[in-house]
């Protein structure tokens, strides 16, 4: 897969988690994904069509997602619920449109549909493409979440 139509998403989840929750953000190594096991607990995800069809999901684990929605909010929340989902809903969708402006400057446009919010333990996120999924590990002083781009071959 292309690293440049990746690194805008690097790029965008940075940047919308330190700019939306105050929250410091590292990425990790990316690697190729083999399964569909969700790696936290509740996940965005979004898919996209233009020059290729393809997904992106964020996946958040439970400290670590209530932590950055108690920042966006600024009040503590506490428990995975419907408001946690709106905002990881948001979430993807601030992530998405960040780097497709990033991949129009490049020429790569993208159309993105409207995201699903998926909660609960060993939850499967399915790409709907054929292509590698590349996952890319985030950590924060409040937990990790990664992030899943897949585009077709």
């Amino acid at each position: 897969m292309d690293v440049r139509l990746i690194n805008p998403f690097i790029n965008s989840t940075i940047n919308v988690l330190e700019t939306m929750a105050f929250i410091t953000v590292n990425a990790g190594k990316p690697y190729v994904k083999t399964d569909n096991l969700a790696t936290g607990d509740v996940s965005g995800v979004l898919g996209l069509t233009g020059v290729a069809n393809g997904t992106i999901a964020v996946t958040f684990e439970k400290e670590c997602i209530l932590k950055v929605v108690s920042n966006m909010f600024g009040e503590t929340m506490s428990e995975l619920n419907h408001e946690i989902a709106d905002a990881v809903g948001e979430l993807t969708n601030m992530i998405s449109g960040q780097a497709r402006r990033e991949l129009e400057e490049i020429g790569k446009v993208f159309k993105a549909a409207i995201p699903s919010v998926v909660m609960g333990n060993n939850h499967s996120i399915v790409h709907y493409t054929d292509g590698p999924k590349i996952a890319i590990p985030f950590s924060t002083n409040a937990g990790e979440f990664t992030i899943e781009v897949c585009f077709e071959r």
